[in-house]
């Protein structure tokens, strides 16, 4: 009983990330009135889940060496802060970064705490913070020209083309889900991994253990803060950036997806190796950094007067303000249940 009191933060955390992160994943299609709001919700909630529970092993990892918050009242409060933080912008429309609100409680916790950060593994993260929009803004500039050059040489009926596009956002959108999930599952539950208690649950075919335990509660409260709160987020990233036709919202949704999904497959990272080349890193990216480089992306192929540019100002300053204030904020509430409440935090 203690467990799911502490783990109660996560599922907040959870709920913040879906109503604010996962939101992106359809925000283009919503936006551009291609997708209705509840079949993205649907769509995006049944795939999410299977993402986390399937593939969202390697992000959790890899956050846990940035610092192991080893007592569930620390763990806690870590994603207690994170996830207010999130939920304040939220509440503002400002797509911002749970990656980053995750890492900035983190590292507080280790300077409350006297553990040094891994500094290694927290430069790993922060390099995906500029690499995860380049990487959306490069995949969707490559797929609108291809795009807009293949519809200059075949011709398709409007009508045609409207059911095609509607089916392409369905079927990107369900594969930027299952990527959302396998990659920011370790924002939601990656804290709580090394406190959590030995777990396991055998239905006969299969044994899920303490970790899938975790990553399908998880993966449930994002579906639910998709639900409940992530509709204003998607209208604030699906037209308040730049215009999109349908066309531009397929690849919007396409885009961001293989960015997540870069960072989160294992498969990817050991091809990569076998080829030569260093390992892909398997962190958990922010879908809408990705998402808004993607944006970003069409927007320069288009022309840089579509772009809002005071849109981008705020988001900018949303994503400096994140991981500062998750920060200060969990050092305070790690200050406050140490010393007034007398609970183990480190």
């Amino acid at each position: 009983m203690l467990f799911l009191i502490f783990l109660s933060s996560g599922l907040f955390l959870g709920w913040s990330l879906g109503a604010n992160d996962a939101a992106n994943i359809f925000g283009s299609a919503v936006g551009s009135r291609m997708i209705r709001f509840r079949t993205a919700a649907w769509v995006s909630s049944v795939f999410v889940i299977l993402g986390a529970v399937i593939q969202g092993h390697g992000g959790a990892e890899t956050l846990n060496k940035l610092g192991a918050v080893s007592t569930l009242a620390g763990a806690f409060i870590v994603a207690f802060c994170a996830a207010f933080v999130v939920f304040a912008m939220t509440k503002r429309g400002l797509p911002v970064s749970t990656s980053q609100a995750i890492v900035g409680s983190i590292v507080g916790w280790s300077f409350y705490s006297g553990v040094e950060p891994n500094y290694s593994t927290l430069g790993k993260i922060a390099s995906t913070w500029v690499l995860g929009p380049i990487l959306g803004m490069v995949f969707a500039a490559i797929l609108y020209l291809l795009f807009r050059k293949h519809l200059s040489h075949v011709q398709i009926h409007v009508i045609k083309l409207n059911i095609y596009t509607r089916i392409g956002l369905l079927v990107a959108g369900a594969f930027g889900a299952y990527s959302l999930g396998a990659n920011n599952i370790a924002n939601v539950m990656g804290v709580f991994i090394s406190s959590a208690p030995d777990l396991s649950i055998d239905i006969g075919v299969v044994v899920f253990d303490t970790n899938q335990i975790l990553f399908f509660i998880g993966g449930v409260t994002i579906a639910i803060g998709i639900a409940t709160y992530g509709q204003h987020v998607m209208q604030k990233v699906g037209s308040g950036i730049i215009n999109l036709t349908p066309e531009a919202a397929l690849i919007v949704v396409l885009a961001q997806a293989l960015a997540l999904f870069t960072f989160s497959s294992k498969e990817l990272s050991a091809l990569v190796v076998s080829v030569g080349l260093p390992p892909i890193p398997l962190v958990p990216i922010s879908s809408t950094q990705a998402v808004i480089g993607t944006l970003l992306g069409i927007g320069i192929v288009k022309g840089l007067n579509e772009i809002k540019l005071n849109s981008l100002y705020g988001i900018a300053l949303g994503w400096i303000l994140t991981p500062v204030v998750s920060c200060l904020l969990t050092y305070l509430l790690l200050f406050f249940a140490q010393n007034v409440f007398k609970l183990p935090v480190n």
